[in-house]
């Protein structure tokens, strides 16, 4: 059996979407062969049995040159293969815009969609689709029989500690070159640190309330917040001059640092770094990079109740986004945690994680529904 697989981009190094690759090298074992269509494609790292086909956008292609590009990529590999099924991975209109070819051939089209979002194509493309699937049940924003809830796809043998086996390297590419990031792959995780690190891991945008963490850093002296990730393109750079100049107002300026973007490897050090991390997205986005940090088995604050059953600690979990004096008291009680809870509770939620949104268990579950439509 082939697939026929759509994603935004297929890029190793990319810091939010590099986690493609895994997923399409996991689906390989599937499958006799994969074709991705790919909005943009960077530096391929796929299996022998992957094909990559770009329609352009890192080239600079307009949008209607990538519909051309798109439409003459597709129908050339229809002539050629023949699909089991096919897979939109955050890419309604590629769903959307593929149907015309692929219904007449009897390929079902499976649209994975994690976003609180909901607009026309997206409707569209839900009507087009024999299956909708995402990570959980607050995360597709549309009421439909359709829907069929997996988990996220954690990479859980890479997020892992030290003391679980992680092999690394002291230079290994994307670890932050930073003096307070120095081999801290090599270290243990500690219980107690000085600063202790509290990791944020989001692209900088207002939803993600980077400022909360920032506005409850004079309350929780020994903390020192570590914002990993950019402003994404489209939004312009005002929002991270803004978090600067409020962590300056507040006096807590030498206690922020931004790691801008961060290969997995990058991301990876720093929790292990971590003493805690504060994930603070709304109901809507149940948001990987949480996931990512309990797997590290680092305590992590939230506010989405979708990941109360993962928690280590019930009141891991704020109430609100933006109660910064709340986000400050749950920071301080788990800065304070004796080494053995801390041990004891992150242990759990580790192990919540890999059972619920390990990759393993997601592409198991994933196969069965693109190829029979149902999970058994």
């Amino acid at each position: 059996m082939n697939l026929l697989l759509f994603n935004l981009a297929t890029d190793a190094d990319d810091p939010i979407l590099g986690f493609t690759t895994s997923w399409s090298n996991r689906l390989a074992a599937h499958y006799e062969h994969i074709d991705v269509i790919t909005m943009r494609a960077g530096r391929l790292d796929v299996a022998p049995n992957v094909s990559v086909y770009s329609i352009g956008k890192e080239r600079g292609y307009g949008e209607a040159r990538r519909a051309v590009e798109f439409y003459r990529v597709l129908s050339a590999l229809l002539l050629r293969r023949r699909y089991a099924a096919s897979f939109a991975h955050m890419q309604p209109l590629f769903a959307l815009m593929s149907a015309p070819l692929l219904r007449p051939l009897n390929v079902p089209i499976t649209l994975w969609y994690t976003h609180r979002q909901r607009h026309r194509t997206l409707e569209w493309a839900t009507q087009v689709s024999r299956r909708v699937v995402t990570a959980s049940p607050d995360s597709f924003p549309i009421a439909t029989p359709k829907l069929r809830v997996l988990g996220h796809g954690i990479d859980t043998e890479f997020f892992r500690t030290e003391g679980e086996g992680l092999r690394t390297e002291k230079n290994a590419p994307g670890i932050p070159n930073t003096s307070i990031a120095a081999d801290l792959l090599l270290s243990p995780q500690p219980s107690v640190l000085s600063p202790q690190y509290v990791v944020h891991v989001a692209r900088l945008m207002p939803i993600k309330q980077q400022a909360t963490l920032i506005r409850a850093l004079p309350s929780v002296p020994t903390a020192h917040a570590v914002f990993v990730g950019d402003v994404p393109p489209e939004q312009g750079t005002n929002y991270r001059a803004e978090l600067e100049a409020l962590a300056r107002d507040l006096g807590v300026a030498e206690r922020v640092t931004f790691a801008g973007n961060q290969s997995a490897e990058g991301v990876r050090a720093w929790y292990a770094r971590a003493a805690a991390a504060v994930n603070l997205s709304p109901v809507g986005l149940f948001d990987k990079a949480a996931l990512e940090a309990l797997a590290m088995r680092v305590p992590t604050i939230v506010t989405n109740p979708s990941f109360d059953p993962l928690l280590g600690d019930a009141s891991w979990r704020s109430e609100s986004p933006e109660d910064h004096a709340g986000l400050a008291a749950r920071l301080t009680a788990i800065l304070a945690l004796d080494p053995a809870e801390r041990e004891r509770l992150t242990s759990i939620s580790r192990m919540r994680t890999v059972e619920a949104h390990g990759l393993d268990g997601l592409i198991r579950r994933l196969v069965q529904v693109l190829n029979t439509g149902e999970m058994t």
